[in-house]
């Protein structure tokens, strides 16, 4: 258990803090991502680009966990733990390569937003394999974001292009989810072993290994200097986002950390609007109008989120007083 947990499971105010800053700049980075993955499909297949984010993080990794003396903590695993983090390492590169494959037939922000369903899946799944408990107020607040984000992709469900296109699109994002939630789920398990970081380089060791015969080099030697500063980009993010991740699920229960991921589409879609506004990348993007309807689902998603993360310490620190003087609940 984290040293920031105290009694029964409950965070201190420095693990909250600390929670909320790792899990907002995951939330920010992954919400860049998807713009410049677009842009990469124009000159680098989803293997190759993943293959090179994984060597670029390893390479980084290495060298931050050597010169802090962390290594040596892959000398004391079991052989349990060595069959889960190449689950992992399996599970994440499946999620990696299929979400930049479902962008041939998503646009960004909607493949973003389809990705949704994960911090259900991430929460449900703290409940059957970490014991944890959904109380009534956070069981509520999940409703509520499902409903902000039913209302947000609502304008959306009427394709008026290719359904078949929509369809194998949505149905690639919902295997990268299921493939990315099982990875965190793998990973939460083994923090009491070992930290996120050397998790992750582990991952991205076995990745660079297990992609090498399906990548396409020659793509390197062709990239410009602008598509390079993509690529490096997409690597440095992956770099950021998950060890940020990584950490947060060190201070938040899996249901925090859930809801606040239900953010990084309405990050994604700002972000795609931005670049619309000022003309970057003109012909790669088009910003999507949203309507009356979304805006209400956007601020039913970050009512619910931050209900979620607020109301339960709003309750407790409700309870503490009247306990203090009933001597019965001595």
């Amino acid at each position: 258990m984290s040293p920031f947990l105290k009694g029964r499971g409950k965070l201190d105010s420095q693990s909250f803090r600390l929670g909320f800053m790792y899990v907002a700049v995951a939330v920010l980075f992954w919400g860049m991502l998807p713009i410049a993955l677009k842009l990469s499909a124009a000159f680098i297949d989803p293997v190759t680009l993943t293959w090179f984010r994984f060597l670029v993080a390893l390479l980084v990794s290495v060298a931050v966990q050597w010169f802090g003396g962390r290594l040596k903590q892959f000398a004391a695993l079991a052989g349990r733990d060595w069959a889960l983090l190449f689950a992992a390492a399996l599970l994440l590169m499946a999620n990696y390569v299929s979400f930049v494959y479902s962008l041939e037939y998503l646009a960004p922000g909607v493949a973003q937003l389809s990705f949704q369903t994960a911090p259900f899946f991430l929460a449900f799944g703290g409940v059957l394999f970490f014991a944890e408990r959904l109380k009534a107020v956070q069981l509520g607040c999940f409703a509520l974001l499902a409903l902000g984000m039913y209302l947000f992709f609502a304008p959306r469900l009427s394709f008026s292009g290719d359904t078949g296109k929509l369809l194998l699109g949505l149905a690639i994002v919902q295997f990268s989810a299921l493939a990315w939630t099982s990875y965190a789920l793998l990973q939460k398990s083994l923090l009491n072993r070992l930290s996120p970081a050397n998790v992750l380089l582990f991952i991205y060791g076995v990745g660079i290994v297990a992609m090498a015969p399906f990548c396409e080099f020659d793509a390197f030697g062709k990239m410009t200097v602008n598509e390079w500063w993509v690529a490096l980009y997409c690597a440095f993010n992956t770099l950021v986002a998950y060890s940020c991740f990584g950490q947060s699920m060190k201070y938040w229960q899996t249901a925090q950390v859930s809801a606040m991921l239900a953010l990084t589409p309405v990050v994604s879609f700002a972000f795609t609007a931005l670049v619309v506004k000022f003309d970057w990348w003109p012909g790669h993007f088009v910003a999507d109008a949203l309507g009356v309807i979304s805006f209400v689902g956007i601020g039913l998603i970050v009512l619910a989120v931050a209900a979620l993360q607020l109301l339960p310490k709003w309750l407790a620190s409700r309870a503490k007083p009247s306990a203090l003087t009933n001597p019965s609940a001595r």
